[in-house]
């Protein structure tokens, strides 16, 4: 992890603290019923920021607004401004989009050429001092600084054994990143107001990147595969590559960049965020759900349509819980097993389990609690009585914060 921390709105992140949730919307930030609509979707999802883009004078009009309906919803979540191009001319048009956001996102690869480069970039870096707000200087592989690349690219024509052409291109990622990081320090800007990333769409490509970046960087890392896809491909891309340099404690924020199908959530990216930083034990976000896949010892397909409807039962009840009060609950484990091979013992290690004997179902169930078995429960709702069991052990169990 890194050596600085940084501040952002009430989150605090980097140097051993728990590695944060981001996401980022995908409405057109002018309209602001929308925006705000999948912003406060996104925070009771469990995002800890949120971010969206401010392409033009419109969404620049917009920022404000966003803002105060969000806040005045009671939502906390850190709010993001992602800039392109033209960021240092709306930053300096509109004060009102600057003061409303917690952090900017600025693109080294895009802040324009020659001399305009350096000096958009330092507008950018000023207004934030001036304003007292966190940069994420975030480097992208489709989009990197051309005129970096193409020298270190004729630095590298001179060596006696020069690198590849791709090795050169992934070393300008990380040299755009940390040259911009220490810019924007000689113009007065704290560390422990910078964040870094530098994301790329391939798994080996992102390991050698942040693997660099994290030899040489003290900044506070984000990490995220850029442009993973979507669905299974998306997920199981992100799950390697974020979780691979977690392990290696490298990242202090994470994205995970999915694709969504038309007309699903954005919450998707946050819940598979969630469940690499749960799976890997860094982070705790909801109740646990154990259940096996199945084999043919399991007759049927009712243990698949209990462990469903208990998962989204979880989901779905755990911001309720903590609103009520109730602390702890994330850290509990819940068992849908389908038969008696191994049923039985992950029921016991589970807080709560529940138990088919895999054939012969009238349909019947063995419920385990803490280890012990409680007794059977049986009929057509097995799943509705299970749920009425869970229910009850959680408020006799994390009621105040037990």
């Amino acid at each position: 992890m890194s050596d600085c921390t940084v501040k952002i709105g009430d989150l605090v992140i980097g140097k051993g603290r728990p590695v944060a949730v981001q996401s980022m919307a995908n409405t057109s930030t002018a309209d602001v019923e929308a925006t705000v609509k999948q912003i406060l979707e996104l925070a009771r999802a469990g995002s800890e920021l949120v971010r969206f883009t401010v392409k033009d004078e419109e969404d620049a009009k917009a920022v404000a607004h966003i803002r105060d309906r969000v806040r005045e919803a009671g939502c906390r979540v850190p709010l993001i401004g992602d800039f392109h191009y033209n960021g240092h001319l709306l930053l300096s048009k509109y004060p009102d989009c600057l003061a409303a956001l917690d952090k900017l996102r600025i693109n080294p690869g895009n802040v324009g050429l020659g001399s305009s480069h350096d000096n958009n970039f330092k507008t950018m870096i000023e207004l934030a001092i001036k304003s007292d707000k966190v940069v994420r200087i975030g480097v992208n592989g489709g989009s990197i600084d051309k005129e970096l690349y193409a020298h270190l690219l004729e630095e590298n024509r001179h060596q006696n054994t020069p690198k590849s052409d791709r090795d050169v291109f992934l070393h300008a990622m990380v040299e755009s990143a940390l040259q911009s990081a220490q810019k924007a320090e000689e113009y007065g800007l704290a560390a422990d107001h910078i964040v870094v990333s530098a994301k790329i769409s391939q798994v080996p490509d992102l390991l050698k990147v942040y693997r660099e970046l994290g030899r040489r960087s003290k900044y506070v890392l984000h990490l995220g595969l850029t442009e993973a896809g979507q669905g299974v491909k998306g997920t199981v891309s992100s799950a390697v590559a974020l979780g691979i340099l977690l392990n290696e404690g490298i990242g202090d924020t994470i994205r995970v960049s999915l694709t969504p199908q038309p007309g699903q959530s954005r919450t998707q990216e946050v819940y598979v965020a969630q469940e690499i930083l749960q799976s890997m034990g860094l982070r705790a976000f909801l109740p646990q759900v154990v259940s096996c896949p199945g084999c043919g010892r399991t007759s049927s397909t009712l243990f698949q349509s209990i462990a469903l409807k208990v998962s989204e039962y979880l989901r779905e009840r755990f911001p309720i819980w903590k609103d009520m009060g109730f602390r702890g609950i994330e850290d509990m484990k819940v068992a849908v097993m389908g038969c008696i091979v191994n049923g039985p013992g992950e029921g016991k290690d589970a807080n709560i389990g529940l138990s088919l004997p895999g054939r012969g179902e009238d349909p019947k169930a063995i419920i385990f609690v803490d280890g012990q078995r409680e007794g059977l429960v049986s009929g057509e709702d097995l799943a509705n009585q299970f749920i009425a069991r869970i229910e009850e052990y959680v408020k006799a169990h994390y009621q105040g914060g037990n």
